[in-house]
Protein backbone atom coordinates (compact mmCIF):
# COMPACT_ATOMS: atom_id res chain seq x y z
CA UNK A 1 0.00 0.00 0.00
CA UNK A 2 2.82 2.35 0.91
CA UNK A 3 4.48 1.78 -2.47
CA UNK A 4 1.19 2.45 -4.22
CA UNK A 5 0.76 5.72 -2.33
CA UNK A 6 4.29 6.75 -3.23
CA UNK A 7 3.70 5.89 -6.88
CA UNK A 8 0.66 8.19 -6.85
CA UNK A 9 1.89 11.00 -4.60
CA UNK A 10 5.42 11.47 -5.95
CA UNK A 11 4.36 12.19 -9.57
CA UNK A 12 1.65 14.55 -8.32
CA UNK A 13 4.15 16.42 -6.16
CA UNK A 14 6.68 16.52 -9.01
CA UNK A 15 4.12 17.87 -11.47
CA UNK A 16 2.84 20.41 -8.93
CA UNK A 17 6.37 21.58 -8.17
CA UNK A 18 7.14 21.96 -11.86
CA UNK A 19 4.04 24.08 -12.48
CA UNK A 20 4.86 26.28 -9.48
CA UNK A 21 8.34 26.75 -10.94
CA UNK A 22 6.82 27.45 -14.36
CA UNK A 23 4.36 29.98 -12.91
CA UNK A 24 7.17 31.74 -11.05
CA UNK A 25 9.37 31.84 -14.15
CA UNK A 26 6.42 33.09 -16.21
CA UNK A 27 6.03 36.07 -13.86
CA UNK A 28 2.67 35.07 -12.43
CA UNK A 29 3.57 36.17 -8.89
CA UNK A 30 4.81 39.63 -9.85
CA UNK A 31 2.99 42.79 -8.87
CA UNK A 32 2.43 45.43 -11.55
CA UNK A 33 2.66 49.15 -10.91
CA UNK A 34 1.85 51.22 -13.99
CA UNK A 35 4.71 53.16 -15.55
CA UNK A 36 3.56 55.41 -18.39
CA UNK A 37 6.17 57.72 -19.94
CA UNK A 38 4.35 61.01 -20.43
CA UNK A 39 0.81 61.15 -21.76
CA UNK A 40 -0.37 57.87 -23.27
CA UNK A 41 -3.34 57.63 -25.62
CA UNK A 42 -5.10 54.85 -27.46
CA UNK A 43 -4.80 55.03 -31.26
CA UNK A 44 -7.79 53.27 -32.77
CA UNK A 45 -8.11 51.66 -36.19
CA UNK A 46 -5.31 49.08 -35.94
CA UNK A 47 -6.70 45.87 -34.38
CA UNK A 48 -4.00 43.39 -33.43
CA UNK A 49 -1.06 45.76 -34.05
CA UNK A 50 1.36 42.88 -33.47
CA UNK A 51 4.47 44.50 -34.94
CA UNK A 52 5.62 48.06 -35.62
CA UNK A 53 8.63 49.31 -37.57
CA UNK A 54 9.79 52.90 -37.95
CA UNK A 55 10.96 54.30 -41.27
CA UNK A 56 14.57 55.48 -40.71
CA UNK A 57 14.17 58.58 -42.91
CA UNK A 58 10.52 59.51 -42.35
CA UNK A 59 8.65 60.31 -39.15
CA UNK A 60 6.31 57.41 -39.91
CA UNK A 61 5.51 54.09 -38.27
CA UNK A 62 4.43 51.06 -40.31
CA UNK A 63 2.07 48.79 -38.39
CA UNK A 64 1.17 45.14 -38.98
CA UNK A 65 -2.54 44.71 -38.18
CA UNK A 66 -4.90 41.73 -38.15
CA UNK A 67 -8.11 41.30 -36.15
CA UNK A 68 -7.34 37.95 -34.51
CA UNK A 69 -10.32 38.05 -32.18
CA UNK A 70 -12.70 38.25 -35.13
CA UNK A 71 -10.83 35.48 -36.95
CA UNK A 72 -10.99 33.18 -33.92
CA UNK A 73 -14.75 33.77 -33.88
CA UNK A 74 -14.99 32.71 -37.53
CA UNK A 75 -15.28 36.24 -38.94
CA UNK A 76 -12.03 36.66 -40.88
CA UNK A 77 -11.34 40.22 -42.00
CA UNK A 78 -8.49 41.37 -44.25
CA UNK A 79 -5.38 42.37 -42.40
CA UNK A 80 -3.38 45.42 -43.35
CA UNK A 81 -0.18 47.39 -43.17
CA UNK A 82 -0.94 50.83 -41.77
CA UNK A 83 1.04 54.07 -41.63
CA UNK A 84 0.87 56.54 -38.77
CA UNK A 85 2.74 59.83 -38.41
CA UNK A 86 4.80 60.09 -35.23
CA UNK A 87 3.86 63.74 -34.84
CA UNK A 88 0.23 62.71 -34.38
CA UNK A 89 -0.95 64.60 -37.46
CA UNK A 90 -2.97 61.58 -38.61
CA UNK A 91 -6.23 61.20 -36.70
CA UNK A 92 -6.24 57.50 -37.54
CA UNK A 93 -3.62 55.25 -39.17
CA UNK A 94 -3.88 54.95 -42.95
CA UNK A 95 -4.24 51.53 -44.58
CA UNK A 96 -1.52 51.08 -47.21
CA UNK A 97 -2.97 47.72 -48.35
CA UNK A 98 -6.68 48.56 -48.84
CA UNK A 99 -7.16 45.95 -51.55
CA UNK A 100 -5.83 43.02 -49.50
CA UNK A 101 -8.09 39.99 -49.21
CA UNK A 102 -8.87 37.79 -46.22
CA UNK A 103 -5.78 35.66 -46.87
CA UNK A 104 -3.60 38.61 -45.84
CA UNK A 105 -2.97 38.09 -42.11
CA UNK A 106 0.25 39.99 -41.38
CA UNK A 107 2.46 39.15 -38.42
CA UNK A 108 6.13 40.21 -38.10
CA UNK A 109 7.43 42.93 -40.43
CA UNK A 110 10.83 44.32 -41.40
CA UNK A 111 11.70 47.37 -43.49
CA UNK A 112 14.97 47.72 -45.40
CA UNK A 113 15.92 51.14 -46.78
CA UNK A 114 19.03 51.32 -48.96
CA UNK A 115 21.47 54.23 -49.41
CA UNK A 116 19.46 55.32 -52.47
CA UNK A 117 16.27 55.48 -50.32
CA UNK A 118 14.74 52.50 -52.08
CA UNK A 119 12.56 50.72 -49.49
CA UNK A 120 11.44 47.09 -49.25
CA UNK A 121 8.99 45.77 -46.67
CA UNK A 122 8.97 42.07 -45.73
CA UNK A 123 5.82 40.71 -44.05
CA UNK A 124 5.27 37.32 -42.39
CA UNK A 125 1.82 36.12 -43.43
CA UNK A 126 -0.39 33.18 -42.37
CA UNK A 127 -2.88 32.54 -45.19
CA UNK A 128 -3.36 28.85 -44.40
CA UNK A 129 -2.91 28.49 -40.65
CA UNK A 130 -4.14 30.58 -37.75
CA UNK A 131 -1.66 32.17 -35.39
CA UNK A 132 -2.77 30.12 -32.41
CA UNK A 133 -2.96 26.71 -34.06
CA UNK A 134 -5.35 24.94 -36.38
CA UNK A 135 -6.29 25.68 -39.98
CA UNK A 136 -7.39 29.16 -40.97
CA UNK A 137 -11.09 29.73 -40.71
CA UNK A 138 -11.64 30.78 -44.32
CA UNK A 139 -9.96 27.82 -45.98
CA UNK A 140 -12.32 25.48 -47.79
CA UNK A 141 -11.92 22.66 -50.32
CA UNK A 142 -11.35 25.13 -53.17
CA UNK A 143 -8.47 26.78 -51.33
CA UNK A 144 -6.76 23.69 -49.93
CA UNK A 145 -3.56 24.43 -51.87
CA UNK A 146 -2.94 27.75 -50.07
CA UNK A 147 0.43 27.70 -48.24
CA UNK A 148 0.16 27.70 -44.48
CA UNK A 149 2.73 30.50 -44.23
CA UNK A 150 4.38 32.96 -46.61
CA UNK A 151 6.62 36.00 -46.69
CA UNK A 152 5.06 38.83 -48.68
CA UNK A 153 7.47 41.33 -50.25
CA UNK A 154 6.42 44.92 -50.96
CA UNK A 155 8.06 47.98 -52.48
CA UNK A 156 7.41 51.16 -50.51
CA UNK A 157 7.45 54.41 -52.45
CA UNK A 158 5.83 57.74 -51.57
CA UNK A 159 3.60 56.14 -48.91
CA UNK A 160 2.39 53.51 -51.37
CA UNK A 161 2.95 49.77 -50.99
CA UNK A 162 3.23 47.69 -54.16
CA UNK A 163 3.27 43.93 -53.82
CA UNK A 164 6.37 42.44 -55.47
CA UNK A 165 6.27 38.72 -54.72
CA UNK A 166 5.17 35.91 -52.43
CA UNK A 167 7.74 33.51 -50.96
CA UNK A 168 6.81 30.16 -49.45
CA UNK A 169 8.96 27.23 -48.32
CA UNK A 170 8.78 24.06 -46.23
CA UNK A 171 11.13 25.66 -43.69
CA UNK A 172 8.31 28.06 -42.73
CA UNK A 173 6.95 25.80 -39.99
CA UNK A 174 5.60 28.54 -37.73
CA UNK A 175 7.19 31.84 -38.81
CA UNK A 176 6.81 34.67 -36.35
CA UNK A 177 9.15 37.57 -37.03
CA UNK A 178 11.52 38.61 -39.79
CA UNK A 179 14.53 40.88 -40.28
CA UNK A 180 15.77 42.09 -43.65
CA UNK A 181 19.44 42.01 -44.60
CA UNK A 182 18.87 43.84 -47.90
CA UNK A 183 16.18 44.03 -50.58
CA UNK A 184 16.27 40.25 -51.08
CA UNK A 185 17.86 38.45 -48.12
CA UNK A 186 16.35 37.96 -44.67
CA UNK A 187 16.21 35.85 -41.51
CA UNK A 188 12.99 34.68 -39.88
CA UNK A 189 12.12 32.89 -36.66
CA UNK A 190 9.99 29.76 -36.33
CA UNK A 191 8.46 30.07 -32.87
CA UNK A 192 7.76 26.32 -32.82
CA UNK A 193 9.35 23.28 -34.35
CA UNK A 194 6.15 21.24 -34.29
CA UNK A 195 2.82 21.52 -36.08
CA UNK A 196 -0.36 22.65 -34.28
CA UNK A 197 -1.59 20.02 -31.85
CA UNK A 198 -0.58 18.33 -28.63
CA UNK A 199 3.12 18.30 -29.54
CA UNK A 200 3.08 22.09 -29.84
CA UNK A 201 1.37 22.34 -26.45
CA UNK A 202 4.04 20.09 -24.97
CA UNK A 203 6.70 22.24 -26.61
CA UNK A 204 5.24 25.36 -24.96
CA UNK A 205 4.76 24.12 -21.41
CA UNK A 206 8.01 22.14 -21.23
CA UNK A 207 9.81 25.02 -22.98
CA UNK A 208 11.51 22.62 -25.35
CA UNK A 209 14.22 23.99 -27.64
CA UNK A 210 12.61 23.05 -30.93
CA UNK A 211 12.31 26.53 -32.45
CA UNK A 212 14.87 27.93 -34.88
CA UNK A 213 16.08 30.74 -37.13
CA UNK A 214 16.10 30.31 -40.91
CA UNK A 215 18.17 32.35 -43.38
CA UNK A 216 17.10 33.10 -46.94
CA UNK A 217 20.19 34.09 -48.93
CA UNK A 218 18.21 35.24 -51.96
CA UNK A 219 18.28 31.82 -53.61
CA UNK A 220 17.72 29.17 -50.92
CA UNK A 221 16.76 28.58 -47.31
CA UNK A 222 18.91 27.09 -44.56
CA UNK A 223 18.72 26.77 -40.81
CA UNK A 224 20.96 29.38 -39.20
CA UNK A 225 20.32 28.67 -35.49
CA UNK A 226 18.45 25.99 -33.57
CA UNK A 227 17.70 24.87 -30.02
CA UNK A 228 15.57 27.91 -29.15
CA UNK A 229 12.48 28.01 -26.92
CA UNK A 230 9.67 29.95 -28.62
CA UNK A 231 11.92 32.03 -30.89
CA UNK A 232 10.02 35.25 -31.38
CA UNK A 233 11.33 38.71 -32.25
CA UNK A 234 14.48 39.09 -34.33
CA UNK A 235 16.64 42.03 -35.36
CA UNK A 236 20.09 43.00 -36.64
CA UNK A 237 22.65 45.43 -35.25
CA UNK A 238 23.16 48.57 -37.40
CA UNK A 239 26.40 47.17 -38.88
CA UNK A 240 24.87 43.75 -39.53
CA UNK A 241 27.45 41.85 -37.44
CA UNK A 242 25.12 40.93 -34.57
CA UNK A 243 21.74 39.21 -34.66
CA UNK A 244 19.35 39.23 -31.69
CA UNK A 245 16.59 36.67 -31.11
CA UNK A 246 13.95 36.74 -28.36
CA UNK A 247 13.14 33.52 -26.51
CA UNK A 248 9.71 34.40 -25.17
CA UNK A 249 9.25 31.50 -22.76
CA UNK A 250 12.78 31.85 -21.37
CA UNK A 251 12.64 35.61 -20.76
CA UNK A 252 15.89 36.30 -22.57
CA UNK A 253 17.64 37.45 -25.74
CA UNK A 254 20.18 35.36 -27.60
CA UNK A 255 22.94 37.34 -29.28
CA UNK A 256 24.74 35.86 -32.29
CA UNK A 257 27.80 36.97 -34.18
CA UNK A 258 27.04 37.11 -37.90
CA UNK A 259 29.33 36.56 -40.86
CA UNK A 260 28.21 39.32 -43.22
CA UNK A 261 29.47 37.41 -46.28
CA UNK A 262 27.88 34.01 -45.64
CA UNK A 263 25.11 34.88 -43.15
CA UNK A 264 26.29 32.16 -40.77
CA UNK A 265 25.71 32.68 -37.06
CA UNK A 266 27.61 31.77 -33.91
CA UNK A 267 26.07 32.26 -30.48
CA UNK A 268 27.86 34.81 -28.31
CA UNK A 269 25.73 35.12 -25.17
CA UNK A 270 22.28 34.99 -23.60
CA UNK A 271 20.86 38.13 -22.03
CA UNK A 272 18.17 37.59 -19.35
CA UNK A 273 15.57 40.38 -19.34
CA UNK A 274 13.01 39.04 -16.87
CA UNK A 275 9.84 38.97 -18.98
CA UNK A 276 8.38 37.26 -22.04
CA UNK A 277 9.93 39.23 -24.87
CA UNK A 278 7.88 39.31 -28.05
CA UNK A 279 9.25 41.66 -30.72
CA UNK A 280 12.57 43.49 -30.86
CA UNK A 281 12.92 46.99 -32.33
CA UNK A 282 16.34 48.57 -32.76
CA UNK A 283 17.68 52.12 -32.64
CA UNK A 284 19.81 52.48 -35.81
CA UNK A 285 21.95 55.21 -34.23
CA UNK A 286 22.72 53.74 -30.79
CA UNK A 287 22.19 50.03 -31.46
CA UNK A 288 19.94 49.82 -28.38
CA UNK A 289 17.14 47.26 -28.40
CA UNK A 290 13.55 48.16 -27.59
CA UNK A 291 11.61 45.15 -26.33
CA UNK A 292 7.87 44.70 -26.03
CA UNK A 293 6.29 41.74 -24.32
CA UNK A 294 4.41 39.95 -21.59
CA UNK A 295 5.04 40.40 -17.89
CA UNK A 296 2.85 37.38 -17.03
CA UNK A 297 3.00 34.74 -19.74
CA UNK A 298 0.40 32.35 -18.32
CA UNK A 299 -2.03 35.24 -17.85
CA UNK A 300 -1.44 36.11 -21.49
CA UNK A 301 -2.44 32.57 -22.51
CA UNK A 302 -5.72 33.13 -20.67
CA UNK A 303 -6.08 36.49 -22.41
CA UNK A 304 -5.78 34.68 -25.74
CA UNK A 305 -8.96 32.74 -24.95
CA UNK A 306 -10.82 35.51 -23.11
CA UNK A 307 -10.56 39.23 -23.89
CA UNK A 308 -11.92 40.03 -20.42
CA UNK A 309 -8.73 38.63 -18.86
CA UNK A 310 -6.27 41.53 -18.72
CA UNK A 311 -2.66 40.66 -19.49
CA UNK A 312 0.02 43.06 -18.18
CA UNK A 313 2.31 44.68 -20.73
CA UNK A 314 5.95 45.71 -20.54
CA UNK A 315 8.51 47.53 -22.66
CA UNK A 316 12.22 47.77 -21.92
CA UNK A 317 15.28 49.35 -23.47
CA UNK A 318 18.42 47.21 -23.58
CA UNK A 319 21.93 48.45 -24.23
CA UNK A 320 23.89 45.56 -25.78
CA UNK A 321 27.05 46.54 -23.90
CA UNK A 322 28.98 44.10 -21.76
CA UNK A 323 27.40 43.80 -19.26
CA UNK A 324 24.10 44.83 -20.88
CA UNK A 325 22.00 47.64 -19.44
CA UNK A 326 18.27 47.02 -19.04
CA UNK A 327 15.74 49.80 -18.34
CA UNK A 328 11.99 49.32 -18.06
CA UNK A 329 10.30 52.21 -19.88
CA UNK A 330 6.64 51.12 -19.86
CA UNK A 331 4.47 49.00 -17.58
CA UNK A 332 0.73 48.57 -17.67
CA UNK A 333 -1.59 46.25 -15.76
CA UNK A 334 -3.62 45.63 -18.91
CA UNK A 335 -6.16 48.41 -18.53
CA UNK A 336 -4.55 50.64 -21.15
CA UNK A 337 -3.23 47.82 -23.33
CA UNK A 338 -3.22 44.06 -22.77
CA UNK A 339 -0.84 41.53 -24.29
CA UNK A 340 1.78 43.96 -25.60
CA UNK A 341 3.86 42.46 -28.39
CA UNK A 342 6.01 45.36 -29.60
CA UNK A 343 7.44 48.69 -28.53
CA UNK A 344 9.15 51.21 -30.80
CA UNK A 345 10.43 54.65 -29.89
CA UNK A 346 11.92 57.75 -31.43
CA UNK A 347 12.68 61.01 -29.68
CA UNK A 348 9.78 61.68 -27.27
CA UNK A 349 7.34 59.12 -28.74
CA UNK A 350 6.84 55.51 -27.62
CA UNK A 351 4.47 53.24 -29.55
CA UNK A 352 3.16 50.00 -28.03
CA UNK A 353 1.20 47.43 -30.02
CA UNK A 354 -0.45 44.16 -29.00
CA UNK A 355 -1.65 40.84 -30.33
CA UNK A 356 -5.38 41.33 -29.83
CA UNK A 357 -6.34 44.82 -28.72
CA UNK A 358 -8.39 47.01 -31.13
CA UNK A 359 -5.84 49.80 -30.67
CA UNK A 360 -2.20 50.62 -30.17
CA UNK A 361 -0.87 53.10 -27.62
CA UNK A 362 1.18 56.24 -28.26
CA UNK A 363 3.00 57.80 -25.30
CA UNK A 364 4.48 61.27 -25.70
CA UNK A 365 6.86 62.82 -23.20
CA UNK A 366 6.84 66.53 -23.84
CA UNK A 367 8.75 67.39 -20.68
CA UNK A 368 11.72 68.56 -22.75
Amino acid sequence: MRKLILLIVLPVVAIGTYFLYLAHDAGEFRSVEDLHPGICKKIMGVPGAEDITLHPDWEVALISSFDRRAAMDGNVRPGGIYAWALDGSMIEPVNLTPDAGTNFRPHGVSLFVGPDSRATLFVVNHPGESLFGGPSESIGPAAANIPAHTVEVFDLEDMRLTHRETLAHASMISPNDIVAVDHRRFYFTNDHGSAPGWMRTLEDYLRLGWANVVYFDGAGYREAADGLSFANGINLSPDGTRLYVAEATRGRIREYGRDTDTGRLNELRRIPVGFGVDNIALDPETGELMLGGHLKLLTFTRHVDDADVLAPSQAARVSPANPPGIETVFLDDGQLISGASVAASRDDVLLVGSVFEPHMVACRNDAG
